[in-house]
């Protein structure tokens, strides 16, 4: 047993103090213990805990240990005697009960009914409840006396419940949403009419980018630099705009783009035999074209207009409002982020050289999207969507619906 020390009896006697704990941890718990003693992430008291023991299992005394790690000699006596009764549990904080509550479950479910009400309804005008708003109103509906807003806060979170944040989406208008949608992504496991595409088969997504603009910003822009991000000029003439036309090649991802004054059918199909007159497509037995319902290239009379010009394509439409099913959506927005953004060029023929030689760049280093979103997605997605009414608590959460989100708590 190792001594804490020798204390002094007021007569001059000397008197043992309690001895300190005999530490001796297994070789595994004492991999446990280093880890955390030696952490740079691990809680600061977690630290402070391992090193007690691991000092203690090296024979030194509690005032040695508290000098060592700077803290008292009753912290040091608490942990090591925690350990050596219960071991590794010990070093864990015990269960403490709290200030009790002082909010009822009665307020408590009151509070989170109001938040579910839009203020509107309850004569507040507002468009949405920020924790501090809520807080008011349920004092002065009576619901309590008092209560702040991190009080408010922490019940809302209990169920998840965010009434500042928000969602848009729209709902399935299309009566054969699920047979078009199941037909393009069939397309996209290659397969058509329930038979596998042939290796003579080719998928291509296509669409516009409308009114890209060339603003030549008044200031030149400022590179990054050390603790500075690019900084661009808020003022900015316009240099006019270009539609931007592209179809891409779902399962070798390949894209040929178009450039054009504006969108229409006569851009569209200059795209259509851009792509058609080249191999490996003019050679091919099918040619599926996956398109949305934009006015370029709506209705039967597309269909009409691309098979008589090429027999070999085949339109497949979206349905409506789903262009989130078109993969050419998320090329557009790679291009969003990386070669419009944040829009400063001279010109428009700059605007073209740039998507050009970024269209040739994504060429040479493309892999195929890795397309998730399968036909059980979409029979769940319309399950979701037929159990969700206006009152229900539960939104559904589906490609289409998340065009936008904002807010947070104030």
């Amino acid at each position: 047993m190792i001594n804490d020390h020798i204390g002094e009896h007021p007569k001059g006697m000397s008197v043992p103090v309690a001895r300190a704990h005999e530490i001796t941890p297994t070789a595994s718990q004492r991999r446990r213990l280093t880890r955390p003693a030696w952490s740079r992430t691990a809680a600061h008291q977690q630290v402070i805990r391992a090193r007690i023991v691991l000092d203690a299992a090296l024979g030194h005394a509690n005032a040695e240990i508290s000098r060592r790690l700077r803290v008292t000699v009753d912290t040091v006596r608490t942990w090591r005697g925690r350990y050596a009764d219960h071991g590794m549990a010990g070093l864990i904080d015990r269960p403490r009960s709290g200030r009790p509550s002082r909010v009822t479950p009665l307020q408590a479910a009151e509070i989170k009914a109001l938040a579910c009400r839009p203020p509107t309804q309850t004569g507040v005008p507002l468009s949405r409840w920020s924790c501090p708003d809520l807080a008011a109103e349920a004092v002065a509906q009576g619901i309590t006396t008092a209560i702040s807003a991190s009080t408010v806060r922490r019940i809302l979170a209990s169920d998840a419940i965010k009434p500042w944040q928000y969602r848009s989406w729209i709902f399935i208008r299309d009566p054969d949403f699920r047979a078009k949608a199941a037909r393009v992504l069939d397309l996209y496991a290659r397969v058509w009419d329930g038979q596998p595409l042939g290796d003579n088969d080719f998928v291509i997504s296509a669409d516009e980018k409308t009114s890209i603009q060339a603003r030549c910003r008044c200031h030149p822009t400022l590179p990054p630099g050390v603790s500075r991000t690019m900084r661009v000029n808020h003022e900015y003439d316009r240099g006019g705009a270009l539609a931007y036309l592209a179809a891409y090649d779902v399962h070798h991802a390949r894209v040929i783009g178009l450039c054009c004054d504006t969108t229409g059918i006569d851009p569209f199909m200059e795209l259509a035999e851009e792509v058609m007159t080249q191999e490996p497509y003019a050679s091919a037995k099918r040619v599926f074209w996956i398109v949305d319902n934009g006015s370029s290239h709506r209705g039967q009379a597309a269909i009409d207009r691309l098979t008589r010009r090429f027999p070999n394509a085949v339109m497949v439409h979206t349905p409506v409002h789903a262009s989130w099913l078109n993969q050419i959506e998320v090329y557009f927005s790679i291009v969003q982020r990386k070669v419009v953004t944040p829009n400063d060029f001279t010109d428009l023929d700059q605007v073209q050289h740039r998507l050009t030689d970024f269209e040739r760049r994504y060429n040479a280093t493309a892999q195929p999207f890795r397309w998730k979103f399968t036909t059980t997605d979409l029979d769940d997605l319309l399950t979701r969507l037929d159990r969700h009414t206006p009152d229900q608590q539960e939104q559904p959460d589906f490609p289409q619906a998340a065009a936008s989100s904002g807010g947070r708590s104030m």
